[in-house]
């Protein structure tokens, strides 16, 4: 359409935009990490107490876990929402969400203070996070996806990637820098409140930014038409949900399949490396972080580069290049860190970062691409955190308890390498999508003749 309402925006408006979901998804990811590196750190001695030391880690990651657990609820609820009212609504209310939350963990008393509450409120709060960015991550995609130029999609889409190695390095920095100024003892006992209380200030900052750029024109013009349909007495639109899983059910779980090798290997580096170096490599908890402070950092460079890559060669082949990298990395990421070398240590999750990303970086513009209009919000939320619940949820949990049955590496490495396997089978079977038109979406994307039929190509009949 070429429409006002869908002309591709100024290069500043463009950057505008990107900024307004890069700073909110990382926002939301340093909450959700936060949790992840608390509970590895200091969770399981505050509310999990008397508990062996690995059983009350394995118990506040199950916590952690939960969070995993509402985030498909997130998505089916914001994907509806944000298909029907617009994107950049719910994305304000997310943030809204997953900062009070946060804070509010910031503010809760331990177990020693009201007993068998304390966890049960810390997984209430948990759950809050992650109904919240079950919703974030599709709306922050889909608008810069839908604003910027299709010829650069994969690059400009990719930012608000890095809100999640961005939400990780500000997190793991934040606990790096009060684990070398206070005691051990001073961080147990008050320090590790901080970085959850500083998230009020950046969710006032993520909001005013957020609240500073337009709704995504694809999806105005998506919702000009219609009205258009309703005025003319057309059938009415389906429920996202319903169109999601009439039109592109094979698209869903081919964005399911692919996320498992991303999701399970992040997590595995990430946060289950915080124990594994510490109780296994014999490192201090400020080796542990340092090494991921560092990787993340060069995480968050390399993410745009793959996305670039991304429009040049296509999303298939960058994603496989990062789902067999991965695998092929995981023997030797654990051999690097049981040397309990520092630089050793800091390869091994840097390498393993730059596998990931990938992953990652095309991912964004790859779900967007595979969905219409009107059911997109829905189609790449529900691909992307449904698997979830399978993948980066119990991921910690499943390596901690393998290292804890058969005191070796070795299992989780063919852990984590089987989900990439199921990984490559998704993008093996999967469309290149790199040339499609977000406004014009319509048999190519896999619906049969006689349901495309029925479904206008702009708004994708959701």
């Amino acid at each position: 359409m070429a429409s006002a309402a869908t002309a591709p925006p100024t290069p500043g408006s463009l950057r505008r935009i990107v900024a307004a979901s890069l700073v909110g998804t990382t926002v939301e990811w340093y909450d959700f990490f936060l949790y992840g590196s608390a509970a590895a750190l200091v969770f399981n001695k505050l509310f999990f107490p008397g508990s062996d030391p690995l059983v009350g880690t394995l118990l506040s990651f199950l916590t952690y876990a939960v969070g995993f657990a509402a985030r498909p609820i997130g998505a089916l609820v914001f994907g509806h929402y944000g298909d029907r009212l617009g994107r950049k609504k719910l994305l304000v209310l997310s943030l809204l969400m997953m900062g009070s939350a946060t804070f509010a963990i910031g503010l809760l008393p331990t177990h020693a203070t009201i007993g068998s509450a304390a966890p049960v409120l810390l997984t209430v709060l948990r759950l809050i996070q992650g109904f919240a960015l079950g919703g974030e991550w599709g709306g922050a995609v889909l608008l810069v996806s839908e604003h910027g130029d299709a010829k650069r999609r994969g690059f400009w889409a990719s930012w608000p990637q890095t809100g999640a190695p961005a939400g990780q390095l500000l997190a793991t920095g934040v606990l790096s820098a009060l684990t070398a100024l206070l005691s051990d003892s001073a961080f147990e006992a008050w320090g590790w409140r901080i970085p959850f209380l500083l998230s009020g200030v950046l969710v006032i900052l993520g909001l005013w930014i957020r609240l500073s750029v337009d709704e995504s024109p694809v999806f105005k013009a998506a919702l000009a038409q219609a009205a258009l349909r309703k005025a003319a007495a057309a059938p009415a639109e389906k429920m996202p949900l319903v169109a999601v899983l009439r039109h592109h059910w094979r698209d869903v779980l081919i964005a399911m399949g692919a996320r498992m090798a991303e999701n399970i290997s992040y997590y595995v580096i990430t946060a289950f490396i915080l124990v594994y170096a510490t109780t296994s490599a014999g490192l201090s908890d400020q080796t542990a972080l340092n090494a991921v402070l560092v990787a993340s950092a060069v995480h968050f460079a390399v993410i745009p580069l793959w996305g670039a890559l991304s429009d040049r060669v296509g999303r298939r082949p960058v994603y496989l290049l990062g789902a067999i990298g991965v695998a092929l990395w995981m023997f030797p990421f654990f051999a690097l860190i049981d040397s309990g070398n520092f630089g050793n240590l800091l390869l091994a999750v840097m390498v393993g970062l730059i596998f990931h990303g990938a992953m990652y970086a095309p991912q964004a513009a790859f779900f967007a691409e595979m969905f219409a209009t009107r059911m997109r919000y829905s189609g790449a939320s529900i691909g992307a955190q449904f698997s979830s619940v399978a993948a980066g949820a119990p991921a910690p949990l499943i390596a901690t308890a393998l290292l804890a049955d058969f005191d070796s590496s070795t299992p989780i490495s063919l852990y984590v390498i089987a989900a990439a396997l199921l990984t490559v089978l998704a993008i093996v079977c999967a469309k290149e999508t790199r040339s499609r038109d977000l406004t014009d979406i319509g048999p190519d994307t896999g619906r049969g003749a006689a349901d495309a039929a029925t479904v206008p190509s702009d708004a994708g009949g959701a």
